[in-house]
């Protein structure tokens, strides 16, 4: 690794250290399915966010919100206290295409249809109001 590259990556670990996130990779649903779900809580209130996810129809719903409770909990413990009321933010949340499985099912006349399998990894950032206004 070169000396400027070693330098760039000393720097996004030491930034990484002030943020409170979660990841969640490798998820077995499409992206485009997911994104739904982080469009719907992207810039809420944890604890609203939370409501949305549990009552939401969505498969994918139910993974975001046990992520959020890892990014809270993340959070809480860098923090070394509990969160109070209305004090998160969900700041950033984006979906990202992970590996795609590729299968062939048969078809008529000799043919294959392909399918594809498709994953994703979910990041999710939680912050308080006031260090938003810094920003």
């Amino acid at each position: 690794m070169g000396a400027r590259k070693k330098i760039s990556a000393e720097k996004r670990k030491e930034a990484l250290k002030t943020m409170y996130f979660a990841k969640l990779q490798n998820v077995p649903t499409s992206p485009r399915k997911m994104r739904l779900v982080a469009d719907m809580i992207r810039g809420m209130e944890v604890n609203r966010a939370l409501g949305v996810l549990k009552f939401s129809s969505k498969e994918a719903s139910a993974r975001v919100e046990k992520l959020l409770r890892s990014a809270i909990a993340n959070w809480e413990q860098k923090n070394e206290r509990k969160a109070d009321e209305g004090e998160l933010f969900v700041t950033k949340i984006y979906v990202d295409g992970g590996a795609t499985l590729k299968r062939m099912r048969p078809a008529p006349q000799g043919r294959g249809y392909r399918i594809r399998k498709r994953s994703n990894h979910v990041t999710l950032f939680v912050d308080s109001k006031n260090t938003n206004d810094k920003n």
